[in-house]
């Protein structure tokens, strides 16, 4: 393996794509005793229509985080006691479009990493333990309802799409969960547990070429099929449900608001567009912000208030959330601030402080190992090679966050979720 080097970073990143497809990463933190591995599929909850070595499948809804938990059964063994009693913490997790595996020790870090890649690419499951998993999954189902936190992310997105994936819990429901099946479980594991679908990233003082010719032992040299996605439903820039409220235990009203987003592309474009998109939450709402200090004064908002731009594969959003005694009124602030910013822009000296600030941020994340191991991963499979962010920053101007609010910041694309108080 050989190290692509980043000066303004002071970061190297030995990179390679090993003959079975698989894209193996290593980012070296020489002297550093923990080390950290991330195993990740390019598959999540909104992945559930695709062809697969020519036969069309539609799977029930949750079933890659139901996958997520089954693959830490192996045949007569404990592979989170193993990993346990070598030393490492081990965890998983699934969102909407990738799930990931990842281990952190500070020894035997090669047999870690062994077990890591032989229990995510070995399916096992078995009649009585999917059906098992089912009381697990269903109890989680149910906590997650109960959490406000979970409960009015959910109800945003209701609010927000009409067709699209993302309306459907990463869970699933305690009903699609019922569907699910060792052969169901087979089929997604093997359409998009393939290495050519997946990538390893490993952080930390580690040999890079060690980590390779683990990955060739344990997976193979061969390639196999993999999964073809279908594309996720187009949808219109309005929302179809503006107002959405339910009420929870809660001790005062609980708000998500959220404006629907153009869908970027992947590569740079993509990146670019994520870039433009948080700077102009900074710009609206961010802490520093004229508005966030007037709502602040105003007792509209409080610490709990923030938000930012999200994408996940075939739709994007700007949001901000929080608690507020009155959160129709803060809608209303967002939208006239909104119109201000788009007709009068940001001035140049404001927009390049924000700039230099935001960037900064990621800069500093970048000694977060679980950071790094993360964005790495995710930007890989958007096709951007992330350790390239500062040349994208440097290149957005004040004019494209200036016409980004106003293409975004409009009643008709916006939705917003309450959860008040029983009362």
């Amino acid at each position: 393996m050989k190290p692509t080097v980043y000066p303004r970073l002071k970061e190297q990143v030995y990179r390679t794509v090993l003959s079975n497809g698989l894209t193996v990463m290593v980012v070296p933190r020489p002297g550093f005793s923990r080390k950290l591995a991330y195993f990740v599929t390019d598959y999540g909850s909104v992945h559930r229509k695709f062809r697969l070595e020519g036969q069309e499948y539609e799977v029930p809804a949750g079933i890659a985080h139901y996958l997520e938990h089954k693959m830490f059964d192996l045949p007569d063994r404990d592979v989170s006691g193993e990993l346990a009693k070598l030393g490492a913490n081990v965890n998983a997790f699934t969102s909407y479009d990738m799930t990931a595996y990842y281990f952190s020790c500070t020894e035997n870090f090669e047999p870690c990493l062994k077990l890591l890649l032989e229990f995510v690419s070995t399916p096992y499951f078995t009649e009585e333990s999917v059906r098992k998993e089912q009381g697990i999954i269903d109890q989680e189902i149910g906590m997650n309802a109960d959490a406000p936190d979970s409960r009015i992310f959910e109800l945003l997105m209701e609010g927000m799409f009409r067709e699209h994936e993302i309306r459907v819990p990463i869970l699933g429901t305690r009903e699609t969960i019922r569907e699910i099946t060792p052969e169901l479980l087979h089929t997604c594991h093997r359409a998009f547990y393939t290495p050519g679908n997946m990538m390893l990233c490993v952080v930390g003082d580690v040999e890079p070429d060690r980590v390779e010719a683990l990955a060739l032992a344990v997976l193979g040299a061969e390639p196999a099929a993999v999964g073809e996605k279908h594309p996720m439903a187009s949808e219109e820039m309005t929302c179809p449900t503006p107002y959405r409220e339910e009420r929870m235990e809660v001790a005062m009203p609980m708000f998500q608001l959220g404006f629907k987003c153009r869908c970027p592309e992947k590569g740079e474009a993509a990146v670019r567009r994520e870039v433009i998109g948080d700077l102009a939450a900074e710009a609206l709402f961010g802490e520093s912000s004229e508005l966030y200090l007037r709502l602040y004064e105003q007792g509209l908002i409080d610490g709990s208030f923030g938000g930012g731009f999200e994408t996940v594969d075939g739709c994007a959003m700007l949001t901000c959330g929080g608690d507020s005694d009155d959160p129709k009124a803060l809608q209303e602030a967002i939208l006239e601030q909104g119109a201000v910013l788009a007709k009068k822009g940001i001035p140049e000296e404001a927009f390049l402080r924000m700039k230099r600030s935001a960037m900064g941020r990621r800069i500093r994340d970048l000694d977060s190992f679980d950071s790094t191991c993360f964005r790495l991963c995710a930007y890989h499979f958007s096709d951007f090679d992330y350790m390239e962010f500062p040349r994208v920053y440097e290149a957005v101007t004040a004019g494209e966050v200036q016409a980004f609010l106003g293409e975004v910041i409009r009643r008709e694309n916006s939705s917003l979720a309450v959860i008040a108080p029983i009362t």
